[in-house]
This record gives C-alpha cells, structure tokens and sequence, in this order.
C-alpha cells in the first residue's frame, strides 16, 4: 500500500488548465489520507458543472491508478468550493502570475537586431542591376557561414523581386513562437525572412516606399532572431528605396558588391559602390559572378568579358574577393534538402564559397 505521501506526489501532476498550477497546490484536493482500506480525499468543485467534476475525478483516479492503486480502492468525497477558499485561491493565482511575470522578465533575452548593442555582423550585398546573380551570392555565403559553424540570418530586402525562399527550397511558412512571436524559417542552417512568405500564388507586390520601409522594420524588429553572428541582407539592385532605408536603418552595415566581369556591368555596380562609401558602409569588396565556363578538360570560356570585377575593386579602393565561374549545382528534386541554387558543400563551386566564408570571417574578425 502507498503511503499518504506517495499518495499527494501522483496527484500534483494534475493540472489547472488555465492557471497551470497543481490542483494540489490551489488547494483543490484536499485531506489526502492512505490506509490499507485505500486512498480517501476531498476534491474541491470551484464549479457546479458535472462534466468538469467528472474529468476531475477520472484525472484522479488515473493518477492514483498509475502508483498501484486499485478503482475500488479510490474514495473521493467531492463538495463545493467556499466563498474564503475561493479567495485564497485568486490570492495563489495572483502570486503565480506576478512570479512568472517576474521570471520572463529577468530571463536574458537578445537585443534587436537594430539595437546597437547587436553582436551580429550586418552584411549587405549589392549590386548596380539585376541579373548579375547578387541573390546566388548572397544564400551560397550565407549556407557557406552556417556550414563553418556560425549562426546566420537572412534577411530578403528585395520585396519586389523577392527569390531567397524558391533559392533555397524553402516550402514552409514561419511560425508562431511561444513568446507570440514570429519565428523565421531555418534551412540549410539558415534563419530566413522574405516577403515571400507573406504573398499567395507569387502574386506582385504593389507599394510605395514608405510601406517598403515599414515592412523591412518588422523584420528586424518583430522576427524573433535568437542568437546570430551574421545577418546577410539580399539587397534589390540599384540605389532605390530599399536601399537607402537599409543603409540608413544599418548605420554599421558592411557590403559586398556583386558584378560580372563584363565592363557595362561593372560600370553600374561601382554606383552601388558609391552609395555604401556615402553612408559611410564599409566595403568588405567584390564577388565576380560568372567570371567564366568552364568548358571540360578545365578550358575557360570568357562568355561575359575579362576584368570587370579586378577593375570595380579598383575603382573603390576595396578587393575582388571570389571568382565565380558560371554554373548551376547539380542538384536532384529527389534529394533531401532540395535546393535549386544552393551548391553542395564539397562541389568545386561550394568549396568557392566556403573560402569567401573564410575571408568574410578574417575580415569581420569573427
């Protein structure tokens, strides 16, 4: 036979649904007793409905029965709260509330991702105009992060032309955190936010600046980030809205430009450039995307020119960090963790990226 310990230890299991708190502890089983008879106690109705009385009494039983107590060993005597027990128990609901308020509000939690107190590194890659490939560079670099054990955040600034999520086979939609919070998607070790998660059907987005604003401060402010090292934002190409907001919202923000190598294309980046020198952002320098194919036997085809990159750099005292040769991974819709942009870690290209990862962390000094 159990003893009257035993006996109250099975049944503070048992849970107020509202309050979380043990019916023991409010007070709702009350003179617990264990003899060889069996076990008898008190259970305290705070309301006349039978169906709740009912579920009460089967939890009991079932907690009882689980520490070896026969049904017609169970004796549950059942009455209506009084008018001073019911006040004691508002008093314990009340000094619970207050004390999880007080432990939310002592546990340490991460400053917003535009706190100045941030330790994350903001990494803004740009480009003077699309189709240069700025979006490939930035998930490669951002999953070449991830892969060398840092903790990424990838922000998809292009609300027009939103692309991360398809980049990255992201099928899912953020959820809801325990806080109320929205959580961002994680994949390939990644934490992503797009607008892309916020349309139907790839529908267009159709605002002014100041809407782009606002939503590009929600996903700073209101995305429950946890703890980053890094933050990639794929930035739209030229020096439109977004990207004054950006610069301006980033005050400490670094920037990777993207180019071909052909000169035109150059031409264009070095105003993107120029913009990240006027709000005083550093240039960590310059990734040439498409820099040539590679034909078999190792033979290089120039398809888009010679030099671009070499001499962008130039123009903004900064380096050409990466060469990338035009490509696309091999990748099968059939693998696990499908991604129609991302290479694989030990592919010729991803190992590309995983020493411009290198060279972003020796500059960062992360």
């Amino acid at each position: 036979m159990i003893t009257r310990n035993e006996a109250i230890q099975a049944l503070e299991h048992i849970r107020d649904p509202d309050s979380g708190l043990s019916l023991v502890e409010l007070g709702l089983i009350r003179d617990v007793m264990a003899r060889e008879a069996g076990v008898s106690l008190t259970l305290v109705l705070a309301t006349d409905d039978a169906e709740a009385k009912g579920e009460m009494e089967s939890a009991v039983r079932e907690a009882l029965g689980e520490v070896g107590v026969s049904a017609e060993q169970i004796h549950i005597r059942s009455r209506e709260v009084t008018d001073y027990e019911r006040g004691e128990i508002a008093k314990k609901l009340q000094a619970a509330a207050q004390q999880a308020e007080t432990a939310e509000a002592a546990r340490p939690r991460s400053p917003a991702l535009l706190d100045a107190s941030h330790p994350a590194t903001f990494i803004a890659v740009a480009s003077g105009k699309g189709g240069v490939g700025k979006s490939t560079v930035t998930v490669n670099l951002a999953v070449a992060l991830a892969r060398r054990g840092k903790r990424v955040g990838l922000i998809d600034a292009d609300i027009y032309g939103f692309s991360v999520p398809d980049m990255m086979g992201i099928e899912s939609r953020p959820a809801v955190g325990e806080n109320g919070g929205v959580e961002p998607v994680t994949s390939h070790g990644v934490k992503v936010i797009s607008m892309g998660f916020f349309v139907e059907d790839n529908a267009p987005v159709i605002w002014r600046g100041p809407m782009l604003g606002k939503m590009l401060r929600n996903f700073f402010n209101e995305i429950q980030w946890g703890e980053l090292d890094y933050v990639l934002l794929d930035l739209p190409p030229g020096t439109g809205d977004v990207a004054l907001d950006v610069h301006q919202m980033l005050p400490h923000s670094k920037e990777i430009i993207v180019t071909t190598p052909h000169a035109t294309a150059a031409f264009v980046a070095a105003r993107a450039g120029a913009m990240a020198r006027h709000t005083n952002h550093e240039i960590l320098g310059i990734v040439e995307n498409m820099a040539w194919y590679e034909r078999g036997g190792g033979e290089r085809d120039y398809v888009f020119g010679r030099g671009g990159g070499a001499k962008l750099a130039e123009e903004l005292h900064t380096e050409l960090l990466l060469q990338v040769p035009l490509g696309a991974p091999d990748n099968h819709p059939s693998e696990r963790d499908y991604s129609p942009s991302i290479y694989k870690e030990d592919s010729p290209t991803g190992k590309l990226y995983l020493e411009l990862a290198d060279r972003v962390i020796a500059k960062t000094g992360k």
